[in-house]
């Protein structure tokens, strides 16, 4: 029986103290996977709380077939789902809404793209924007897909999504990005 099982054990027979635990293990690793997606410092705390708050709610359900890890994971990416969700944005970044830099990154880019730090700070404002453009399902598939770095197989185990799903979710992501991106260089430039 792994660490994690005792503990969980403990805490269904009672001793909640020793779910703390499990807190302190996984925190980092929770709190870094929302705030990908939440829109402040504070919103990733309340939704890293809300985590936690639903995985002890929860641990009674915990059969121990798969790590603690990835059944905390899977709590997070559908809590991080749902909040993309509430937040019903679907809203499109005009280009005049992009700040100095941004716009002269997207300027730039296509001429001569550039490895100095500057240029990667702007690149990657326009890109957490063109996110925030997307639909929540879109944003979730490509930061697990693209950010975070999981697999098609991964993605679906978090997510509950068929692999044919989340190919397509992905395949249809990537295509709204592009046209996003294309919209905001016809802006600069028409």
């Amino acid at each position: 029986m792994d660490e994690d099982f005792e503990i969980i054990e403990a805490v269904r027979n009672g001793d909640i103290e020793k779910f703390a635990i499990l807190v302190e293990k996984y925190s980092s690793r929770v709190f870094r996977i929302v705030r990908r997606f939440a829109k402040s410092e504070a919103d990733a705390f309340d939704l890293a709380q809300e985590i936690w708050i639903k995985a002890f709610q929860k641990l009674g359900e915990f059969r121990g077939a798969a790590p603690f890890e990835h059944w905390l994971m899977r709590i997070a990416t559908r809590a991080c789902y749902d909040y993309l969700r509430s937040q019903k944005r679907r809203v499109e970044q005009a280009f005049s809404e992009l700040s100095k830099d941004e716009r002269d990154w997207l300027a730039t880019y296509i001429q001569q793209p550039s490895e100095k730090e500057h240029d990667i700070a702007a690149a990657r404002l326009v890109i957490k924007k063109l996110l925030d453009g997307l639909p929540p399902a879109d944003r979730l598939v490509i930061t697990l897909l693209e950010i975070e770095g999981k697999s098609i197989k991964e993605v679906a185990v978090l997510t509950g999504w068929s692999l044919a799903l989340v190919k397509v979710r992905a395949f249809r992501a990537r295509a709204r990005m592009r046209r996003l991106l294309s919209k905001l260089l016809l802006e600069k430039y028409l």
